[in-house]
């Protein structure tokens, strides 16, 4: 069974830093894709991030060159380094394994 479990959400002010981890449980990542998706209240789903078995990254226009994507294929985690966090990046934050599985989110809260 794949399981995928976030974690490293919290409370910051504009400006600050986060890292979210997913560490997925019944698969090995190093074969598929991965991303990191967000939804915020009243919004829906939208990609933040992702990183392909090649290691090929892409990233949203509202996240570039703030938010870094990577994983760690020994220890079956994917990352997510926020830098310059905006209140408008306040959301629950998914992780997106094979394009199939997903986690039960981790919530991100910027304040100003």
């Amino acid at each position: 069974q794949v399981q995928l479990v976030e974690s490293g959400g919290g409370s910051v002010q504009a400006g600050g830093s986060l890292k979210l981890s997913c560490v997925v449980y019944g698969y090995d990542i190093s074969w598929c894709g991965m991303a990191w998706y967000r939804q915020a209240p009243g919004k829906a789903r939208e990609s933040v991030s992702s990183i392909d078995s090649g290691g090929i990254t892409t990233y949203g226009d509202t996240v570039k060159g703030r938010f870094t994507i990577s994983r760690d294929k020994d220890k079956n985690i994917l990352y997510l380094q926020m830098n310059s966090l905006k209140i408008e990046d306040t959301a629950k934050y998914y992780c997106r394994a094979c394009s199939r599985y997903w986690g039960q989110g981790t919530q991100v809260t910027v304040s100003s």
